[in-house]
């Protein structure tokens, strides 16, 4: 599939996705939409790829929102089918077992802040904003925010953002626990690449098993999601690549793990 809206870079295990619509401060559209669900499908079945980070066009945006020139149009029935296109991009996202990181600059509004909430770790330049606006527009977020945002930041903080339609400074998102850390701008990209190739040097099937263990373990019980991480856990023992981190450790050197093959 050719890309129009999308850009996808890779540089040996890790993979630049940046949504490319700067006129328009990469507001989500149909198409970009459907071109992000096949380029985060096509990544989810490249073990070569260890991390990705996703990131918007300029320095302005990261996502201003989904395209509120083509929302205006909808009926019902094509309202429905966007929000449950925009669902299915972000669960792609979430649900692949490659990390993703969000390099968040400037605007990350609505259907931008939702595909933020998507990614595993958000990091944002001190430039970013970030707010769930929709009800200024008589609607609420299709696209998973009423349910991504109060399970990171909790409750109180997300109905405060989601009935006010406030917008917060990368302060106060840091804050309340919406991104992990915030940089300069110009250094955005740069700690975003620290950070993946920190991620590249672990264990592959280990890292990957993380991100199972967390995004099951959190709709289980406890004692139930213990019990899922003890089958993880048994399962790297079955990878070569427990083998080599232990060994590496034991023999006081750096681990070298291959691309996962097991």
């Amino acid at each position: 599939m050719e890309y129009s809206n999308i850009l996808c870079e890779k540089d040996g295990p890790l993979a630049t996705v940046t949504i490319n619509r700067p006129k328009v401060l990469n507001a989500l559209n149909y198409e970009t939409l459907q071109e992000l669900k096949h380029c985060f499908e096509t990544i989810a079945g490249d073990r070569s790829t260890r991390v990705v980070i996703l990131t918007g066009a300029g320095e302005k945006s990261f996502v201003a929102g989904a395209d509120i020139s083509f929302m205006r149009e909808l009926n019902p029935l094509e309202a429905r089918t966007f929000a449950t296109l925009g669902q299915e991009v972000m669960n792609t996202i979430e649900g692949i077992d490659t990390p993703v990181i969000a390099a968040v600059n400037g605007f990350a509004l609505g259907g931008g802040c939702e595909l933020a909430l998507a990614c595993d770790i958000r990091i944002a330049s001190e430039n970013a904003r970030f707010g769930q606006p929709e009800v200024n527009l008589g609607v609420v977020p299709g696209f998973g925010g009423t349910q991504r945002l109060p399970r990171l930041v909790g409750k109180g903080h997300a109905c405060e953002l989601l009935f006010s339609g406030d917008i917060i400074d990368a302060a106060e998102a840091a804050r309340i626990g919406l991104v992990n850390r915030v940089v300069p701008q110009d250094q955005l990209l740069e700690s975003c690449r620290q950070l993946a190739g920190r991620i590249c040097l672990r264990g592959p099937v280990a890292v990957r098993l993380c991100k199972d263990a967390v995004n099951n373990g959190l709709e289980m019980d406890l004692a139930r999601a213990c019990r899922y991480e003890a089958d993880l856990f048994a399962m790297c023992f079955a990878s070569t690549q427990q083998q080599e981190g232990m060994s590496a450790f034991l023999e006081k050197r750096q681990p070298k793990f291959e691309s996962e093959k097991d």
